[in-house]
């Protein structure tokens, strides 16, 4: 199987791809502090694999996986030290960067793919930039939670991602082997009733607030074969994203 990786392809391969129309994934995340037990790239490294897993799956659509987007907004994190932020000035203009490359090559359909909760908000209000600043057609998600009802069965105390938790965990377990410090997930957990919720009047929190291990949710329930269970459930369901699009554009 060819590779689904933008760079992995040639100029030349890219241009072909332009020219069928290929859906363009751009997989947006966030390097940050995750606990005591991973490495800070987390978001980076499972939103990159999801991505690339999905658009294999997805073998019937032409898809290209864009580099990922190491930065995002992680401001909430960074009392803990090991985080790049962006403000959202320079979120904004970044993202319409790529966007506008993607499209000065002849691509004319894009999906985000976020892994990071931080960055939630900031697509959602970028969206009318996007449509009025490109010819595009751009789509977000966020694959943790277009995947959250296919997660909460494997997991044992949570119903989805949190943040250095039992998914993530078990989920670095299978895309980066070895990355995980065992010796420390004795450490790696923090109260479940402590994540961020929607609220009426809202505030900016550190996650110092949330957690002092910088941990919501359990890293000691994780395993490797929830791990590949959690990526398969990812995957599917960016895939079924994928040819949903495929056929309405």
């Amino acid at each position: 199987m060819a590779s689904v990786l933008w760079q992995d392809l040639t100029a030349e391969e890219l241009r072909v791809k332009a020219a069928a129309d290929a859906i363009v994934v751009l997989p947006v995340a966030s390097i940050e502090q995750h606990g005591p037990h991973l490495p800070v790239g987390v978001d980076t490294i499972l939103c990159g694999g999801v991505c690339k897993a999905a658009a294999e799956r997805a073998d019937d659509v032409d898809v290209v996986v864009a580099p990922t987007l190491w930065c995002g907004m992680a401001e909430h994190h960074m009392a803990f030290g090991g985080t790049f932020t962006f403000d959202i000035p320079t979120y904004r203009a970044v993202l319409l960067s790529f966007l506008k490359s993607i499209e000065r090559h002849g691509f004319h359909r894009v999906l985000i793919v976020n892994g990071h909760g931080g960055n939630i908000a900031a697509l959602t209000a970028f969206l009318p930039d996007f449509a009025r600043e490109t010819r595009l057609h751009v789509e977000a998600t966020t694959y943790f939670m277009l995947a959250e009802q296919a997660l909460g069965p494997l997991l044992e105390d949570q119903k989805g991602v949190q943040h250095a938790c039992e998914v993530e965990t078990s989920m670095m377990m299978v895309l980066a082997p070895g990355s995980v410090r065992e010796p420390r997930l004795s450490e790696a957990f923090g109260a479940l009733d402590r994540a961020p919720r929607r609220q009426v009047v809202s505030r900016h929190r550190s996650f110092r607030e949330m957690t002092e291990t910088g941990v919501v949710g359990d890293a000691r329930r994780a395993t490797p074969q929830k791990g590949q269970a959690c990526l398969d459930a990812c995957a599917d369901a960016l895939a079924d994203l994928l040819r949903a699009m495929e056929r309405a554009t």
